[in-house]
């Protein structure tokens, strides 16, 4: 009799003997390794890191190529990427350790946080909320306005984003609004996350980067930051390409300076670029991911409550055929609070099939990064590259709405980690179905044979699948490998042998 108690011993003692006995390169993980550098030559990546999280484990973190081409300076486990739009999940998680407090109602006019009326011009009396900005249905669009302004936020002295966001302010544009009334119509759109950091300064009274290393990044024993000239060492960080030209944080080895001293707080989140601008390893993402995955939990300490992290994840907006929104090529199709929600819809939103995810993608200066994961399995994958060097940008993906390399990297973590993973996650039937005996390697059944008997090497890798129709089936396997029976789509038992 397996029970689940035993199936967790089982995976700790596979993950203790691939791990603990320094074997993870050698048995784990050595055709994954092969395959993602090959997806690495392939798109001519510059660089490429690459985390697989199961079970509160980080059992994968693979880094390729260079951080700095010009200084020969290669990737690894300390290298800093400005990780685009992933950064959003991150702020979102910081406005809602507000919701927490009791500071923020996600469903109340935000005019009432920052001090004067913000509202969609064509729809004047229709209140823009927390929870549409989070969710991109506030009907913000990034207009010519956004653009210029962000120019002039990051300059020594930023301007109030009142003259953004107000009909009378200098940097307004028309066509920073749809024509939807807010909160029924999704277009993705950075604006909104200028204003969830200025709503973040004004509800906290603190500075938005500051407030993100208190409530996130230090308790999550994270490191990088918002303010790039916080970076404690800059030779860590991933200078960005475009055809092998840099064009995005190539500082030399030089950390920048920026004079804050006359910064008002609240004043302008989009100083410390809220949408897209965290510096952060790959690594301290995963535990970014970790904490998400647990619900808030690290390390035994519940950093966020649980029904703060669920809430995040629960669906705001759902895409409709009769149009309330666009779905950018089917890759948008649910949204929470904060959260890109995978749907697995066919040719769109699919990371691993089959398998609802949560997480944020990004793009800028030629990175592309994602992180996504399933709370019930408790498994999660990063991918980040800091750019390629061929002439063309990225190919899209075969079967999803991704680009190619990151639905590769998708696949070989789908081929080679998910499915081992999700038979070890499943209950288990109360009665054992079979043994194995190693005189003749014979799998024995010990009732009516039905079902199938999986096969898979060590590193996860799906060896063979049986179909069972009679007592014996002989394994021509060699080495360790662990058999799964399952019938009726459910496990029945798992068995870690020796042949």
């Amino acid at each position: 009799m397996i029970h689940k108690q035993t199936l967790r011993l089982l995976r700790f003692s596979l993950i203790t003997f691939l791990f603990g006995m320094g074997l993870s390169n050698l048995l784990f993980a050595q055709d994954f390794e092969t395959y993602l550098a090959g997806i690495a030559q392939k798109h001519q990546l510059v660089g490429m890191s690459a985390i697989v999280v199961h079970d509160g484990q980080m059992v994968e973190s693979l880094h390729f190529g260079k951080a700095d081409i010009e200084r020969n300076i290669p990737i690894g486990k300390k290298t800093m990427y400005r990780i685009a739009s992933i950064s959003k999940l991150v702020t979102a998680t910081a406005l809602m350790k507000l919701y927490e407090e009791g500071s923020l109602d996600l469903d109340k006019d935000v005019s009432e946080y920052l001090g004067y009326q913000f509202r969609h011009p064509n729809h004047p009396n229709a209140p823009i909320t927390a929870k549409m900005l989070l969710a991109h249905t506030s009907g913000l669009r990034d207009g010519k306005g956004y653009f210029d302004f962000l120019k002039a936020s990051y300059g020594s002295t930023p301007k109030n984003i009142s003259g953004l966001l107000t009909i009378e302010g200098s940097y307004h544009t028309s066509d920073l609004w749809g024509t939807e009334i807010p909160g029924k119509y999704f277009t993705y759109a950075n604006i909104n996350y200028g204003v969830i950091g200025t709503l973040i300064e004004k509800i906290s009274g603190k500075r938005f980067d500051l407030y993100v290393k208190e409530v996130i990044l230090d308790p999550l024993g994270m490191d990088g930051s918002f303010n790039v000239s916080d970076i404690a060492n800059i030779e860590d960080m991933a200078v960005l390409y475009r055809k092998g030209i840099p064009q995005a944080d190539n500082y030399g080895g030089v950390s920048p300076s920026r004079n804050m001293d006359h910064y008002i707080v609240g004043s302008n989140g989009l100083a410390f670029a809220p949408q897209g601008g965290l510096r952060t390893s790959a690594e301290s993402l995963g535990k970014f991911m970790q904490m998400h995955i647990n619900y808030g939990k690290v390390e035994g300490k519940q950093v966020f409550d649980s029904t703060t992290i669920a809430k995040i994840h629960e669906p705001v907006w759902t895409y409709s055929s009769t149009g309330n929104g666009n779905n950018y090529h089917e890759l948008f199709n649910q949204w929470g609070c904060g959260a890109h929600l995978i749907t697995n819809k066919p040719n769109g939103d699919i990371v691993i099939d089959n398998l609802k995810m949560v997480g944020h993608p990004g793009e800028a200066y030629g990175l592309i990064s994602d992180m996504y994961f399933n709370t019930e399995h408790r498994f999660g994958v990063i991918f980040i590259t800091n750019g390629y060097y061929r002439d063309k940008g990225y190919s899209y993906g075969q079967r999803s709405a991704f680009y190619g390399p990151e639905e590769e990297t998708f696949m070989a973590v789908e081929q080679y980690y998910y499915p081992l993973i999700s038979a070890l996650n499943q209950e288990t039937q109360e009665k054992e179905t079979f043994y194995v005996s190693q005189k003749d390697k014979q799998v024995h059944f010990t009732d009516t044979p039905k079902g199938t008997l999986l096969i898979y090497s060590l590193q996860g890798k799906l060896l063979r699948q049986v179909t069972v129709n009679s007592k014996r089936i002989s394994l021509k396997e060699q080495g360790a490998c662990i058999l799964v029976h399952q019938t009726e789509g459910k496990v029945s038992a798992v068995r870690k042998v020796t042949l």
